[in-house]
């Protein structure tokens, strides 16, 4: 059995994945706040865990794999008082278009995905143990807002590394007047008339109020997974303050020090970019993966997701789409010339599955991948069920819905966009004027695409 290795944000190493019980391993990774539609870095965060969530079932016989939509949130109530639409509507109708988006992209839906209104009361029950404990306090007078006290936990940032003024110049929580410590961090907070909001014992009169964002997750985790459990995901986005005030929480209300008493181990996706620049709706550069799958298949996207390690930067271009569109193209192909052969289930390819046990290396598993591929054209390689078995198993270890074989079958391909300049080449040709014809030709090869010259007139396939 292959041995998964990860990079423990944690501890900051590479080690040793050594689950808590190898019977059940539990994962857990934050999931959308459903007010709109998911962006590329949304998606990236997905791809990444639904990758991780595949190798470990193919090493360990249960995997619970748990990721959670936020459904409360200021953004949710602006998107509620801009539109009129009711949260409800709101919330409901983004989480399935997120939910679809992410199936297109080849992500299975979790195996529990709770929402953070049907956990409320958990939520609630946590703060009762932080203030019972001393790490939570209603301020004076009493007005409906519950703070976790960040010195009353000596190790926090502990996951983010950072000290204590970039915990402060860092915190997302404008710094109030009721607060005993700047650092300090909403866990409940009163509602408006206008704003969803639950009773709780907090505040006077049972004061009507509803949850911040961090002890949301604390709650579903432990209601789904129990403590602690094996691995906790996000963007990097999320390391801090989300994921340190998650651990504080947690740890603090179980009466625990130690910084693992939450998640043994702790994974983060990198950033990323757009042609090199940071993804921003000022830029004009804000990409949706809504947007993208009306033109793009979900597998290539996928593929470009997953093209540089998970922990590495990714820049979104059209350079990365095209790389991603021709690697499908060649899966296509390849599986093309061995339709003819019955297919029979064989376990996936080892170097791919290595490959991704070694702290998730995509780049490495799509060499391997490529290997496989070009088996096909090596003399002494055995064609047939097995390499077609294997291939197709290792798409599906990654993640990667295998190509329509009956799209390959058109090698050829009549682009209309490109028609004036095959016209022009031919044009060209009958001139003798051989440097404009070649020049022709390299401008295609630029696009992607080499000129079949054919008895009915030039063609166009894909390289």
């Amino acid at each position: 059995m292959s041995t998964l290795t990860i990079f423990n944000s944690l501890t900051r190493e590479k080690t040793a994945f050594t689950p808590i019980d190898p019977d059940h391993i539990r994962l857990y990774a934050c999931g959308p706040t459903v007010y709109n539609y998911a962006h590329i870095g949304n998606a990236r965060m997905a791809v990444v865990f639904d990758l991780l969530a595949n190798v470990l079932r193919s090493l360990y016989p249960k995997v619970t794999y748990v990721s959670n939509i936020t459904d409360v949130d200021d953004k949710i109530i602006t998107a509620h008082l801009e539109t009129g639409a009711p949260i409800a509507e709101i919330t409901e109708k983004f989480t399935r278009i997120y939910n679809e988006d992410m199936a297109s992209l080849g992500c299975k839906t979790p195996d529990i995905q709770p929402r953070a209104t049907t956990h409320i009361e958990e939520m609630i029950t946590l703060i009762k143990s932080l203030i019972e404990r001393g790490h939570a306090y209603e301020p004076e007078p009493a007005d409906g807002h519950v703070l976790f006290n960040v010195p009353s936990f000596e190790n926090y940032g502990g996951l983010s590394g950072r000290s204590r003024d970039e915990q402060i110049a860092g915190a997302r929580v404008e710094i109030a007047s009721y607060k005993k410590d700047p650092a300090d961090f909403v866990l409940w907070k009163p509602s408006k008339d206008d704003e969803p909001g639950w009773e709780s014992p907090f505040g006077p009169n049972n004061g009507r109020g509803r949850p911040g964002w961090h002890i949301e997750c604390s709650a579903m985790a432990e209601k789904h997974l129990g403590l602690p459990f094996d691995i906790h995901g996000g963007g990097a986005d999320l390391k801090f303050p989300h994921h340190e005030n998650e651990i504080a929480q947690s740890c603090c209300a179980h009466g625990h020090n130690n910084l693992d008493a939450f998640a043994k181990y702790w994974m983060h996706n990198g950033f990323v970019t757009v042609e090199g620049e940071k993804m921003s709706k000022s830029l004009g550069n804000f990409t949706l993966a809504h947007d993208l799958l009306e033109k793009y298949d979900g597998a290539v996207l996928r593929i470009a997701l997953l093209s540089a390690h998970y922990r590495k930067p990714l820049d979104w271009s059209e350079q990365a789409l095209h790389q991603a569109q021709k690697q499908y193209d060649r899966i296509a192909k390849a599986l093309k010339m061995l339709e003819k052969f019955e297919t029979r289930q064989i376990p996936p390819e080892s170097d791919v599955l290595n490959a991704l046990c070694n702290d998730l290396n995509t780049p490495a598993a799509f060499v391997a991948l490529n290997n496989l591929v070009n088996r096909i054209n090596e003399p002494d390689t055995p064609k047939g069920s097995t390499l077609k078995s294997i291939i197709i198993s290792t798409l599906d270890l990654l993640g990667i819905e295998p190509p329509d074989v009956a799209q390959a079958e058109n090698e050829h391909v009549n682009t209309s966009e490109f028609e004036g300049l095959l016209q022009e080449r031919t044009q060209a040709k009958a001139d003798k004027n051989w440097a404009r014809a070649d020049e022709i030709r390299d401008e295609l090869t630029a696009h992607g695409y080499k000129i079949i010259d054919t008895a009915e007139g030039p063609k166009l396939e894909k390289l």
